[in-house]
């Protein structure tokens, strides 16, 4: 697979995602800036100033950190995103009772393996755009250790961190696809 067919996996877990928690204790106000945010995506200072007041309404709502995220990423704003899986991280292990350091989270912690649990997939495919990240900002390491951690927790690979590990072990290759 190549990396744009990994990007393009990675958007549709996240429009998954996103459609699973939008309306969950979202606050109705937080729901229309996110909208305003959508409706002027072209405008990067309006559409961030959108995101950054629902962000301070609902600071820990994963529809604020996916909106946050999406827009860092396809902004090319990849620094910045970073800091938004890490907070999704850390949002995904306070509501799954893990570990706050990913590194420490074992397959026994939450129900990884049930693809239809929300919270632990969350966690993953969290854990999975930070591996990514990671990858693309050039620490190969951190992204290896996060890649090795997925497949660790969901061993049958249903969140598909085999895509990432090829693509981490493909790098500097001329890509043949």
């Amino acid at each position: 697979m190549t990396r744009d067919a990994a990007v393009q996996t990675g958007a549709a877990e996240q429009d998954f995602l996103a459609s699973i928690v939008l309306g969950e204790g979202l606050p109705e106000e937080v729901e229309r800036l996110l909208h305003a945010a959508a409706l002027s995506y072209d405008q990067d200072d309006v559409a961030h100033k959108y995101l950054m007041e629902a962000r301070a309404l609902a600071p820990t709502h994963p529809a604020t950190l996916i909106g946050l995220y999406r827009f860092y990423f396809y902004k090319g704003r990849l620094r910045e995103c970073l800091g938004v899986a890490e907070s999704c991280l850390t949002r995904a292990a306070i509501d799954n009772s893990l570990p706050l350091d990913w590194q420490q989270v074992t397959a026994q912690d939450a129900a990884f393996g049930d693809y239809d649990a929300i919270a632990p997939r969350f966690f993953m495919f969290s854990l999975k755009g930070y591996a990514y990240l990671s990858m693309r900002l050039g620490d190969f390491e951190e992204s290896a250790a996060a890649i090795d951690k997925l497949l660790e927790l969901d061993p049958a690979d249903k969140i598909g961190a085999k895509v990432l590990l090829g693509v981490l072990e493909r790098r500097g290759l001329e890509d043949v696809d």
